[in-house]
């Protein structure tokens, strides 16, 4: 009996697909297994290639695989999508990331350390934050447009001018709408320090992280940009070349 060489495991909350082949391609393993018996299932298996696509969780299991001796890969969907046969099902997923993960130029994906997730982790918390705040600024004037009045362009001088249109007894701003617009201003300032406090945090991590340090060397890097570029690659020598990691990130000429 030939044993399992390759195994694609489609990722999901509770139930996963599993679908495994010998070095001919031969199907020898399908089946879905819960996931609290996920990771007992897989230290059954031979030391094999085991891949899955890159989504939620994916690093987290591409870590606990990899300390059962398994070599792990994780790849974009854009290159399983071409290998799935019939129509889309978590079994028919399983089967194309197994046939993806032996094509020759199939790219994969680095897996991630927990410190780097957790860099990453705080960098879309304060994207978020910022995202909110950017909302709440528009709400604020568009709600403001609706009595008239028209608050300045850009997120500096909007948020100095908010103080005197909400102060300014003159404008015929309604009592409600008043008090409304000024607990939605109280909430802008709030976020103002939520995104300070993470950018102080970033700053600080930007300057224990060896790698960021030389990244802010080269000009126009500052701690933001270098302590997200730390945390997403692991390594460069996965790109061929400078211009090739431009283009990852949209860097690209006009």
């Amino acid at each position: 009996m030939s044993l399992i060489k390759v195994v694609g495991i489609d990722l999901a909350k509770l139930v996963f697909s599993i679908h495994g082949v010998d070095q001919h391609g031969k199907c020898k393993l399908r089946k879905t297994v819960k996931r609290n018996k996920l990771l007992a299932e897989i230290a059954k298996l031979p030391k094999c290639i085991i891949a899955m696509e890159a989504c939620s969780g994916a690093h987290y299991w591409a870590r606990e695989f990899k300390k059962l001796g398994h070599d792990v890969r994780i790849i974009a969907s854009k290159f399983v999508i071409p290998y799935r046969q019939n129509e889309k099902n978590d079994a028919n997923d399983a089967e194309a990331i197994c046939e993806a993960a032996t094509r020759p130029k199939t790219r994969f994906v680095s897996i991630k350390s927990e410190e780097q997730q957790a860099v990453l982790c705080l960098h879309r918390i304060r994207q978020g934050a910022i995202k909110d705040r950017t909302a709440r600024i528009n709400r604020l004037r568009g709600l403001l447009a609706e009595f008239g009045i028209i608050m300045p362009k850009g997120r500096y001088p909007a948020q100095k001018a908010i103080v005197g249109i909400l102060e300014d007894a003159e404008n015929n701003l309604p009592f409600l709408a008043r008090e409304l617009l000024n607990d939605l201003w109280q909430s802008i300032k709030a976020l103002n320090e939520e995104v300070l406090k993470y950018d102080r945090k970033l700053y600080a991590l930007a300057n224990k992280m060896k790698d960021a340090k030389r990244l802010m060397s080269i000009p126009g890097i500052g701690e933001i940009t270098a302590t997200a570029v730390v945390a997403t690659v692991n390594d460069a020598k996965h790109f061929d070349s400078s211009r090739s990691f431009a283009a990852w990130i949209g860097l690209v000429p006009r």
